[in-house]
């Protein structure tokens, strides 16, 4: 892959939507992790430091170190940083809901993703910005990705390349080496991670995946990946139950 050509077309992706949709900048939800940390340095690349705002969201059971890379990487692309912790709108759900549901660890992580899409568009509709989607094409062929949380964004630079190849943009963009290594986690939980989540590598993952998008078989992929036929079937099954996700709300058209 060509970094700098990837680059490029990234930023002309970006400055078009600043265009066509009549707004001043951007917001980046900031995880300290390598996919925000990727779409944040291309945003300055595409429009200047100035037109970035980077939100830093919180929960009281986030790893601080989280916050302390996401500082550093703010600090590194020179963006403003604003500090929005979530914990006390969690507390509040949590009061306020069916105690089951409280209790229900993927149900409360998603109302976490939520409330940080929430926060994100209150900044952007005051500023007139959009919101950046830090997404990747691994996440969004599995489902691994929160409906109307961490996925409503305003558009995604990064949608298109595998989350191995946001890997090699990340070392492009001189992204630190302590965010690149860092386990991918979405931070919902104390020891979340995706991969942990997943119960598949992102490596064997984008394998699977690309070796799909090449039109190999079943047997083909065995072959040539020599692993279990059984993450073969799990990514399937990924793939199968989120299709929902990456489509619009149906709308029935009646016959009137």
């Amino acid at each position: 892959m060509d970094s700098e050509k990837v680059c490029k077309q990234i930023e002309l992706f970006i400055q078009e939507m600043i265009k066509t949709s009549n707004t001043k900048g951007l917001i980046v939800g900031l995880s300290g992790g390598i996919d925000s940390s990727v779409c944040a340095a291309l945003a300055v690349r595409a429009i200047g430091k100035e037109k970035v705002l980077g939100l830093i969201e919180p929960n009281a059971k986030l790893d601080p170190a989280y916050e302390e890379d996401a500082r550093e990487l703010a600090k590194q692309l020179g963006i403003e940083v604003k500090k929005i912790a979530i914990t006390d709108m969690v507390a509040a759900f949590i009061s306020n809901a069916d105690v089951e549901i409280a209790k229900n660890q993927l149900a409360l992580g998603n109302v976490m993703a939520r409330l940080r899409m929430v926060v994100n568009y209150a900044y952007a509709n005051h500023m007139n910005y959009l919101v950046l989607g830090t997404g990747n094409k691994t996440e969004f062929l599995v489902g691994y990705v929160t409906k109307y949380g961490d996925g409503g964004v305003d558009f995604e630079p990064c949608g298109g390349l595998y989350k191995t190849q946001i890997r090699l943009l990340a070392k492009h963009l001189n992204i630190p080496e302590k965010i690149i290594m860092k386990p991918p986690s979405a931070g919902l939980w104390v020891g979340q991670t995706d991969e942990g989540e997943m119960g598949i590598t992102y490596d064997t993952l984008d394998m699977i995946l690309l070796s799909k998008e090449k039109g190999y078989s079943k047997e083909q992929i065995l072959e040539e990946l020599k692993i279990e036929e059984s993450l073969i079937d799990k990514v399937d099954k990924m793939i199968k139950n989120s299709e929902h996700k990456r489509k619009m709300p149906p709308i029935l058209e009646l016959d009137l």
